[in-house]
């Protein structure tokens, strides 16, 4: 029995973290189309860094939720809402229930594991 508690200890313990990663990477490859655009290069290196600023971000959330479980899941959870939030300021379209699933989903998905972690540290 023992054994089993470690590995669900491992898997609440691992599944943010991964999830974040994933995550961030999946959000940078949207910076990815300012290579379409014909800015030349510093006009580049800024769209890449504009469009990167969430990724900044929850890059350096993920840093702190390594230690501070509680920071990555209000945060995350958070960035959730507030997508959900900026795509209903928009008028509505059946296409943006697919992109709330994919971004607020999974944000919201990793938030609860880094409170799920958070909670059973704190047991």
């Amino acid at each position: 029995m023992a054994k089993s508690s470690h590995k669900i200890t491992q898997f609440v313990y691992w599944t943010p973290r991964i999830l974040s990663i994933i995550f961030i990477l999946f959000l940078a490859l949207f910076s990815l189309d300012i290579f379409s655009m014909d800015l030349g290069f510093w006009g580049t290196i800024l769209g890449l860094l504009m469009h990167n600023i969430p990724v900044f971000i929850l890059t350096a959330v993920l840093v702190i939720s390594w230690k501070y479980e509680i920071v990555g899941g209000i945060t995350f959870i958070l960035g959730g809402i507030i997508y959900v939030i900026l795509l209903l300021r928009n008028p509505f379209e059946w296409y943006y229930l697919s992109w709330a699933v994919q971004i607020s989903g999974i944000a919201f998905f990793t938030g609860i594991m880094f409170l799920v972690n958070w909670f059973k540290k704190r047991r």
